[in-house]
């Protein structure tokens, strides 16, 4: 049986007023243990998006946990794979599948080391850059990489520190407090996005992104 959502949505495909769901999947790994460490950011961003538009993320999806609601007219389904991060393809596949959704209306949030600590980047599609939550993904979309990306900076290990040690570390209250900023700053495009869609939404944002990566390029994370 469709979910009150599945309902309104697809029981008249027909309707042209009836738009088709946006699905926002954070990566990250489950239990206390992970809890608060670089890896889980898109965990987070779920989480904060989740708070910020008030949707209840109580259900069980496709071995995720699962929300759904509105943006006014926008229907929005959020996920958390519970699957581990390196087998995160099994959990957003199927669900991508379930909702016969288009790629182009898929947006991954995920842990990047390639910016610095709090720095997001909003990217229409792109590859994988070595992330195993992301090569599970691309996977399981059948090697389609026309989905969206929220990119979370978490900064560079220090020294010859293991990266796959430094990612599944707690952040120092200094990071904290700049993932927390970007938590919000993150939320708020996602909501753009539901308005203005990806293209509109990542020219703006990703601007002012550039300024703060200016800004905190020379900061210790």
């Amino acid at each position: 049986m469709l979910n009150n959502l599945s309902r309104r949505c697809f029981c008249n495909a027909a309707s042209a007023s009836v738009s088709r769901p946006w699905l926002f999947i954070g990566l990250g790994n489950p239990g206390d243990k992970y809890k608060g460490t670089r890896h889980n950011v898109g965990f987070e961003m779920i989480d904060s998006f989740a708070e910020l538009l008030q949707i209840p993320m109580n259900k069980l999806h496709s071995k995720a946990i699962f929300g759904e609601g509105f943006v006014g007219e926008a229907p929005v389904l959020l996920a958390k794979p519970q699957t581990y991060m390196n087998l995160s393809g099994e959990s957003s596949g199927p669900l991508a599948a379930y909702y016969k959704l288009p790629l182009n209306r898929v947006i991954v949030l995920h842990d990047d080391r390639d910016f610095p600590c709090g720095v997001l980047r909003l990217q229409p599609k792109g590859g994988h850059g070595s992330h195993n939550g992301l090569k599970s993904v691309i996977h399981h979309f059948r090697g389609n990489r026309e989905f969206a990306r929220l990119r979370i900076g978490v900064g560079r290990p220090p020294g010859q520190m293991d990266p796959k040690a430094f990612v599944l570390q707690k952040f120092n209250a200094t990071a904290r407090e700049r993932i927390d900023n970007a938590l919000r700053d993150g939320a708020d495009a996602l909501k753009s996005i539901l308005v203005k869609g990806v293209t509109e939404t990542a020219r703006c944002f990703n601007q002012e992104q550039k300024y703060k990566h200016m800004r905190m390029q020379t900061m210790p994370t």
